[in-house]
């Protein structure tokens, strides 16, 4: 009897930022920006629905900015869109524990961190990115694209993406490959079930918030908190979130350690965390040596800044952030 080897295959996908949910993240942090840029301390949490020519735009904004065109932001984002706003105030329950320097919400998040990339991310979860910014830079358009590995082996690949010719979106696939260790019986599927020109609100509806693992670690890390975009750093599942990568980042460093996690939990309208935790290459301590109180955090990676719309593109980590350094 021939001895079998055993597959360890991990998959993981991300979506282009003319995809209709990301486009809903890039509004609603348009949006945030565009507060910050004029009232650091508004406190905004705006959400975005919308498709087939319609955006919806409803949250909470507190601010002292004078000129905020919401129907450009979402027009120079979304085209030619009818634009229905509907946005109040910040609820001064909530704005009370907030103003003390409590947490906008309860919540926990998770910080990961791993030695398998440069960017300190899984492996599969890179590959997914990088393959779908290759393909962007030819068709910046709708599109998804998603890896399976075997190990460091390449054992799956699907493109899918608005505007691109099967054919041709097959050779710029297999030309991106060739950088890469690739399994003899590789599965490609490219636009798989047909060419398709009809993307974006034009074809689907989008919604904030609603890619959570592409923003995240992927698929094989658990999440945590709730969506980042449109959200001021008062809310720490935001903030909370990228001091845990940045916290799992400096413990993988300093430990010479293959694999971090980190948790931090909170309750509304109270400070200090409830848990923070950091666990290396399986072994759990207590997180020390850094205020991760909302104002702490704020202040530490500057996050009272228009950044915002950037991170709502390809994901919150893995790229040049204050929280990553």
């Amino acid at each position: 009897m021939s001895a079998t080897t055993t597959k360890f295959y991990r998959t993981a996908e991300s979506v282009s930022p003319g995809h209709p949910d990301k486009i809903a993240d890039q509004i609603s942090d348009a949006i945030l920006d565009a507060h910050l840029a004029q009232d650091p301390k508004a406190r905004v949490a705006v959400d975005v629905a919308g498709g087939h020519g319609k955006i919806f735009v409803t949250g909470e904004v507190t601010s002292k900015a004078k000129n905020v065109d919401v129907s450009a932001i979402v027009k120079r984002l979304a085209g030619n869109v009818e634009v229905i706003e509907h946005i109040a105030a910040q609820s001064p329950e909530i704005a009370a524990g907030v103003d003390t320097g409590g947490a906008g919400d309860q919540g926990i998040m998770i910080g990961y961190a791993t030695n398998e990339t440069s960017e300190l991310l899984p492996f599969e979860v890179v590959l997914s990115r990088r393959l779908n910014q290759f393909l962007y830079e030819r068709w910046p358009h709708d599109g998804k694209t998603q890896i399976t590995t075997d190990g460091e082996t390449i054992a799956g690949v699907v493109a899918s993406f608005q505007h691109a010719p099967g054919d041709k979106l097959r050779a710029a696939v297999d030309e991106w490959l060739a950088d890469y260790t690739v399994s003899e019986d590789v599965r490609i599927h490219v636009n798989p079930s047909g060419d398709w020109n009809i993307g974006g609100f034009e074809a689907d509806a989008g919604l904030t918030g609603r890619k959570l693992a592409v923003d995240s670690y992927g698929p094989r890390i658990s999440l945590g908190g709730g969506a980042f975009s449109g959200k001021d750093p008062s809310k720490v599942d935001r903030s909370a979130a990228y001091m845990a990568r940045k916290v799992a980042v400096d413990y993988l460093k300093k430990r010479n350690a293959k694999e971090v996690f980190t948790r931090l939990a909170y309750a509304i309208g109270v400070a200090e965390p409830l848990e923070a935790t950091v666990i290396i290459d399986g072994e759990h301590e207590a997180i020390t040596g850094y205020d991760l109180t909302p104002n702490g955090i704020i202040n530490a990676l500057n996050l009272k800044r228009p950044i915002y719309e950037e991170t709502a593109r390809y994901g919150h980590f893995g790229h040049e952030f204050d929280w990553e350094k």
